[in-house]
C-alpha cells in the first residue's frame, strides 16, 4: 500500500511483486489463530471466574487493604522483560494458549516448539 502510496503505478508494481513473493514463501503457521480461538472460547465459557487480585487495579485505600495489587510483578523491572507470575484465574492455571512450531520465526521463540 505505501508503495502505491508513496512510488505510485506502475513503477510500485516491483514492489509488489517482491511482497508477493516473500509472503508465498515464507513459512506458514496458523499457531497465533489456534491459540486466539481457543483463548475466545475460554473467555467466554469461564467467565465467571475472576480476575486474580494481583491483577487488579487498586485506586483505593479499601482495595489494597483487600489485597488489590498485592504481589503484582511490573514485567519492565525485570532484565527479560518477563516478570514469573501467575496471570490466570486459579481455575485455568498452567492453561496454555500460544504454542509456537518449529516453522520460520516461531521456531527461534524460547519454549515448547511443537508440531
Amino acid at each position: 500500500m505505501q508503495a502505491v502510496e508513496l512510488i505510485g503505478m506502475p513503477e510500485c508494481k516491483i514492489a509488489l511483486a517482491q511482497s508477493v513473493v516473500y509472503m508465498a514463501t515464507a513459512p506458514k503457521s496458523n499457531s497465533v489463530y489456534a491459540a486466539y480461538n481457543s483463548a475466545a472460547k475460554d473467555a467466554l465459557n469461564t467467565v465467571q471466574h475472576p480476575v486474580p487480585l494481583h491483577l487488579r487495579n487498586a485506586p483505593t485505600k479499601l482495595m489494597k487493604e483487600i489485597g488489590y495489587s498485592s504481589g503484582y510483578k511490573y514485567a519492565h523491572n525485570y532484565e527479560e522483560g518477563k516478570a514469573d507470575m501467575e496471570c490466570m484465574p486459579k481455575e485455568l492455571k498452567g492453561r496454555k494458549y500460544y504454542v509456537p512450531t518449529k516453522r520460520g520465526f516461531e521456531g527461534k521463540l524460547p519454549g515448547d516448539a511443537s508440531a
